[in-house]
């Protein structure tokens, strides 16, 4: 089997692949100021590794406003769709790590609590040459935490969560990984990862390679 006892490595997307947490953030705090409401950091930290859903149910709990969840998620969609057609950054260690783990013919899949159309956006920056298989947070009944969408991913390569390494920002992304039953590497960005069993903490995907990902498994 490609990569030794690796069948599959599996990436979360925003904040881990792409630096997309500084377009949310910008996206955020123009749909509360049109809420009516302030938005910052403290807040943004509340919702990494969430849903849309989620996200827009928060807002308006900060606010008074009498508007429909689903126009809050409309906008917040719209204006990361936006920003997502200009231009993808890649986090650093991220286009080799891809590019290494796909030349040594290790599956691959792209997980992430994002909708299918900020999903497809991104994809044509990072490259959907890369996954065998993507998953979005909408084509699934529950998002992470929950352990279906890396359930869903495993099942559509046909891999066994034992053998599978998934790579993650987020405590709500390892979570649904571990949950799941897989092995993680935890590349935290603005909230802190503790390390626990089975789980790998790492300061950067530039500190990750095929061989490291082959010796996290038994």
């Amino acid at each position: 089997m490609a990569g030794g006892g690796l069948q599959a490595v599996l990436f979360d997307m925003d904040g881990l692949l792409i630096d997309s947490e500084p377009m949310w953030l910008e996206v955020e705090t123009e749909v509360m100021a049109w809420l009516g409401g302030e938005w910052g950091p403290q807040h943004q930290q509340k919702l990494l590794g969430g849903s849309v859903t989620y996200a827009a149910h928060y807002m308006l709990s900060l606010v008074e406003a009498t508007v429909a969840p689903q126009e809050v998620e409309r906008r917040l969609v719209d204006g990361m769709a936006e920003r997502l057609a200009g231009s993808v950054p890649l986090m650093p260690g991220a286009k080799e790590l891809l590019a290494e783990v796909r030349a040594a013919g290790v599956a691959t899949a792209l997980v992430s609590s994002s909708e299918r159309r900020l999903v497809e956006a991104a994809l044509a920056g990072i490259g959907r040459e890369h996954f065998d298989v993507t998953v979005a947070g909408d084509e699934v009944a529950r998002r992470k935490p929950d352990p279906e969408p890396y359930l869903t991913a495993m099942a559509r390569l046909g891999v066994s969560p034992g053998r599978c390494v998934v790579l993650e920002d987020s405590p709500t992304g390892l979570a649904a990984a571990e949950a799941a039953g897989c092995v993680t590497v935890a590349v935290p960005g603005v909230v802190p990862v503790p390390p626990a069993p089975g789980r790998t903490v790492v300061e950067s995907l530039r500190n990750v390679d095929l061989q490291m990902l082959n010796g996290l498994l038994p």
